[in-house]
């Protein structure tokens, strides 16, 4: 690199899914932006579970995608079977999932980077920051090059200080077969920014032709699939098939007699792990009642020969891991490519963090993904996503994006993060969400295409789609408040509810009854709505959500009208030097919890963790007080 290279207006340090998204968000606003990663092959690796959504996940991947973001087209385009989770159950908790080929994955994103405009792919280790009077100047590489830039985003992933466990052997690895990163933790606790310790794991991959493929159970996906993105056309995925196995009490004794082993239990490791996600030996432990635990073996990519233990993650030794999987039926012969394993990592409690992502401590300086404590591709790419835009919109003196709880669970994980005590990896559910009934899967461009029209996040071309979308859903919305006879009606409402009319309705007083779907209403109702220029899973969610709208209006409605009495809590700012321990009348958590936080409004502070309703009275006598 010519010295004239190496200044940027944005610098990405890591190329897993924040930075991968973080370094195509600034490029996309115009922004000279460098992705600095140790190998380009490792942009985007899914290093865990070969997969993309599920519940609340698939959730943040279509909002990603309506702010402009690729995982969604990615996993669209390397999808190998595509599931659309708990239609029996309420719309607000409807998530899509795919499990995907990783190695197209990391293909298609690679390919982004490479041929982005405003974006350079540097390969190099990042090992300290440059800062002056608390703001970023730039970045050291370990080879002593220097970066300059007034905005950095770290997105380290697992990397600083990394250490595998494979029972008592220890590995100096970011990932398996890929050196960890040192300095940058130092460089910036030295600053004063706090970092912890976090624990994850993943399972082993067994050889395709190991497995008894015959005594498994076959689970393939929905017929009739659903895109991640509005932006992907001719969606004709295949259905390959994943396959399910069971765990039983002769893999659990070989696991129990050598629990002592596991370095969880032997306490070689004490950092927090995955609550949501636990390692097989800590399933046995505290599940002991459980006959059984269920295993998912899905194939990391098309035709592979390597197949993914979903559900076995463990840190035992591999002779153990290998003899209690052995003990399941159809895979008495199972043999490892790679055993499973745990790593310890360092990572900064994001409570030091704004509302953009950007360090509270250090202007210009973002943090995203793993290194905020947080599990999860779509986390991480959600995080990246915001990193990205707020950086290239401080170098660009524009306003930042910030996203409210009830606007997306993008919004719900950033602010849990800056509110909550991150002592363990933290996934989103939809039950981190109280307006999880206004962030459905099937509404994230009437929640966010006009913000991203708004930051200039999208193209025109994809606006006015969004658009036209959300128009013809409003027209078939109206169109249901026309009236519809008893012979019409009639055969239909016997045959479901037994419940028939006597005189005319409006079509939606019948669909807000139990069991009544739009597809038995008349088909004039949708047919006459113009549907010509979309494709037919989008015609599909059109009725969908117009469906949902009228069904759970009253809920909606109660749910706005909550935000409503809720936004003036987030409006009152609180300054950035308020003395929370001068305050003798607030709990002493409360000033403690408040003092780190520092949020920046009463309704982050509502939301810290150990903040009583008798704090908040305080607290906001004292504000109110102050102005």
């Amino acid at each position: 690199m010519k010295p004239s290279d190496n200044k940027f207006d944005v610098i990405v340090v890591g190329g897993g899914h924040a930075g991968a998204e973080a370094a195509l968000a600034s490029a996309r606003l115009g922004v000279k932006t460098a992705l600095v990663s140790q190998d380009k092959y490792a942009i985007a690796r899914m290093s865990c579970n070969p997969a993309i959504g599920g519940l609340a996940k698939g959730q943040i991947v279509r909002e990603i995608d309506v702010l402009g973001g690729i995982v969604g087209l990615a996993a669209d385009a390397a999808g190998l079977q595509f599931k659309l989770l708990n239609r029996s159950k309420g719309r607000s908790v409807w998530s899509p999932r795919a499990q995907t080929d990783k190695r197209v994955y990391e293909s298609y994103v690679l390919h982004l980077v490479e041929t982005s405009e405003n974006l350079t792919l540097l390969r190099g280790e990042v090992v300290d920051i440059i800062d002056k009077n608390y703001s970023v100047s730039g970045v050291i590489l370990r080879n002593g090059e220097r970066l300059a830039s007034n905005t950095v985003v770290i997105t380290c992933g697992t990397f600083l200080n990394g250490l595998i466990h494979i029972g008592n052997r220890k590995i100096l690895a970011g990932r398996m077969g890929e050196s960890n990163s040192v300095g940058i933790t130092e460089s910036l606790t030295r600053r004063g920014i706090k970092s912890g310790r976090l624990k994850t794991g993943t399972p082993p991959r067994l050889f395709k032709e190991s497995v008894n493929w015959e005594k498994l159970d076959t689970v393939a996906g929905d017929e009739n699939p659903v895109p991640f993105s509005y932006r992907t056309k001719n969606f004709n995925p295949p259905n390959i098939p994943c396959h399910i196995a069971k765990t039983n009490s002769l893999c659990h004794e070989i696991i129990y007699n050598d629990i002592e082993r596991a370095p969880l239990f032997s306490g070689d490791i004490f950092s927090k792990g995955p609550r949501y996600c636990p390692s097989i030996e800590d399933k046995i432990f505290r599940f002991a009642h459980h006959e059984s635990h269920t295993l998912f073996l899905e194939p990391e990519w098309r035709d592979s020969d390597q197949i993914y233990v979903n559900g076995f993650a463990s840190s035992l030794p591999e002779d153990v891991q290998l003899n209690a999987l052995r003990q399941v039926s159809g895979l008495e012969k199972a043999e490892f490519l790679r055993p499973g394993y745990a790593i310890e990592y360092d990572f900064f409690p994001p409570a030091q963090l704004k509302a953009t992502l950007e360090s509270k401590f250090i202007n210009g300086l973002y943090f995203a993904g793993q290194i905020n404590g947080t599990s999860g591709y779509e986390e991480a790419s959600g995080q990246g996503l915001v990193a990205g835009i707020n950086a290239a919109k401080l170098f660009l003196r524009q306003k930042p994006l910030t996203l409210r709880r009830d606007e997306a669970y993008i919004g719900v994980l950033i602010d849990d993060l800056i509110t909550k005590d991150t002592m363990e990896p933290y996934r989103m559910f939809t039950s981190r969400a109280e307006h999880r009934l206004l962030l459905r899967y099937s509404n994230a461009d009437q929640r966010l295409a006009e913000k991203a029209k708004q930051y200039g996040l999208i193209s025109d071309k994809f606006y006015d789609f969004l658009f036209n979308k959300l128009q013809a859903t409003e027209r078939l919305v109206e169109n249901l408040n026309k009236c519809v006879s008893p012979n019409e009606i009639n055969g239909t409402l016997s045959d479901i509810n037994g419940t028939t009319i006597k005189h005319s309705q409006p079509a939606r007083q019948i669909l807000k009854r139990p069991g009544i779907k739009l597809a038995h209403l008349p088909k004039r109702f949708t047919e006459n709505n113009d549907h010509s220029n979309f494709d037919k899973h989008i015609i599909d969610e059109i009725h969908t959500e117009a469906e949902t709208i009228i069904k759970y209006a009253g809920y909606i409605v109660r749910q706005y009208e909550q935000i409503e009495r809720l936004k003036s809590q987030d409006k009152l700012s609180i300054p950035r030097d308020f003395n929370y321990l001068s305050i003798n009348s607030l709990s002493n958590e409360a000033r403690e919890k408040l003092d780190f936080v520092k949020p920046e409004t009463l309704g982050q502070a509502i939301r810290v963790s150990g903040v009583t309703p008798a704090d908040v009275g305080v607290l906001s006598v004292m504000l109110y007080k102050s102005k």
